[in-house]
């Protein structure tokens, strides 16, 4: 069950009107790493999960808090918007300097949504349910989540640094900390969910079942020029699991076969010449 409260989680209040700054602000509410993202992807995993009740509560109480960082944006992109009616806009075309600025702005902000946030990103992409990862396997969502929260982090980084408004930077500062802290959050869980199964995900398919490819578990190919990329503990290490040691391979060869794939039937009008395989 869900119970919305009219209140914002933080203040939202902008100093003045910026309808670029509003489509900009669009890639952290409906892009790939953006609000809209992260709470799906995390009230799916909490939807779904079926391990230990402490880690659906977590989910379910993130998820339910991104929820309302969508809001929070959708209150600032709607404060940005304010004043930007299509007169406005028709007044400030006729400065060429100024018409050039107001070329960026979207124009599904007064077409679709009539001054308000919308689900797409800062192009107008659509938010897109692939952009989410929710498999059931705790450690590979954790280490998603993880990825998705830096991501999204720098992006709202980058847009700090792209405005002076003050108002609009101290709603970023709140999202920026909680963003912070998410991080911490999934490596805490990674961290306690390596200590109980390992490392490497599915912990259920164990290195001995690879059997006769255990050399490849360790072997980093060099397979660009130069021979820097040796000097990582990739390649020089131990496995974080502790099961072997890596080996640098500088000059490494094939191992399969050519491929030799039968010719078609000619009802697939491949043109090839030769004949074609028996039915």
């Amino acid at each position: 069950m869900f119970r919305h409260q009219k209140e914002l989680q933080f203040e939202v209040k902008v100093d003045r009107p910026d309808p670029m700054l509003a489509r900009q602000v669009q890639e952290v509410l409906g892009g790939q790493f953006g609000e809209m993202t992260v709470m799906m992807q995390y009230l799916f995993q909490g939807f779904n999960c079926r391990g230990e009740e402490k880690y659906k509560d977590m989910l379910m109480d993130i998820g339910t808090e991104e929820i309302g960082h969508v809001e929070m944006l959708c209150s600032l992109i709607s404060q940005l918007l304010d004043g930007a009616s299509p007169e406005d806009q028709a007044e400030a075309a006729k400065d060429p300097a100024t018409a050039a600025i107001m070329g960026g702005i979207n124009p599904q902000h007064l077409l679709v949504s009539g001054l308000g946030g919308l689900p797409t990103n800062s192009n107008g992409v659509p938010w897109n349910g692939s952009y989410i990862v929710a498999s059931g396997n705790l450690l590979a969502d954790m280490r998603s989540n993880l990825h998705a929260e830096s991501q999204g982090r720098l992006q709202v980084a980058r847009l700090y640094h792209m405005t002076k408004d003050e108002g609009v930077r101290a709603a970023f500062r709140k999202m920026l900390a909680r963003d912070r802290y998410h991080q911490y959050q999934w490596m805490a869980a990674i961290a306690e969910l390596e200590e109980k199964n390992g490392v490497v995900v599915p912990a259920s398919f164990p290195p001995e079942a690879e059997m006769e490819s255990q050399p490849e578990a360790y072997e980093f190919w060099n397979l660009s020029e130069g021979e820097e990329s040796g000097e990582g503990l990739w390649a020089t290490g131990s496995a974080p699991d502790g099961t072997g040691d890596f080996v640098y391979v500088a000059k490494p060869v094939p191992k399969g076969q050519i491929p030799n794939p039968k010719i078609p039937a000619a009802e697939l009008h491949h043109d090839l010449d030769g004949k074609a395989t028996d039915k």
